[in-house]
């Protein structure tokens, strides 16, 4: 007498592929909550070196005659990438700024801290005398910005002690932030 044997172990082909899609869901919302998590830690990397900037540009003013610029894009401008006055040297803030630029995505910064990209753009702009501005009616005001991961939004500080988050950019020349 042959006896059928029921095979009773191991799962079938409906169990596996609804474990499957179980795990699939689950990943996807961890790794949509750790982009998350990463673009706040840009953010805050943005923040953190704009916010550094500011007493880098005191020391800077303070050692530079009380002016963030003598002559524009030269050792006397707090925003150029030679920014460098007094001994021992005090640099600008151009490194701070271009370290919130790569904090926000950007590989390269050219010497002027403008870059462009898409709606996003980084800048720093400090006041001259002559300079052709409504906001450059001293020479004792600058401001620097950088796009946050956050979309649409910026970073922005200024020598008034102001930091701000906003949608709006700095206009050419501008050294005030929008509060």
């Amino acid at each position: 007498m042959t006896s059928l044997r029921v095979f009773t172990r191991g799962f079938t082909l409906i169990e596996l592929l609804v474990v499957i899609a179980i795990i699939g869901v689950l990943s996807s919302i961890v790794l949509s909550s750790l982009n998350q998590a990463r673009n706040k830690g840009n953010d805050a990397a943005v923040k953190s070196n704009l916010d550094n900037a500011r007493a880098q540009a005191q020391l800077f003013y303070d050692t530079n005659g009380n002016r963030f610029v003598v002559t524009p894009g030269t050792a006397t401008d707090v925003c150029a990438a030679t920014a460098s006055v007094g001994s021992p040297a005090v640099s600008g803030v151009f490194s701070f700024v271009a370290a919130a630029a790569r904090a926000a995505g950007y590989g390269t910064v050219n010497n002027t801290i403008t870059v462009t990209g898409g709606a996003a753009v980084v800048t720093c702009h400090a006041c001259y005398t002559g300079q052709a501005s409504t906001d450059c009616t001293t020479e004792g005001r600058w401001a620097a910005e950088a796009p946050l991961k956050t979309t649409g939004q910026v970073y922005c500080v200024d020598s008034s002690g102001l930091a701000s988050t906003t949608t709006q950019t700095l206009g050419a020349g501008d050294t005030k932030c929008a509060g």
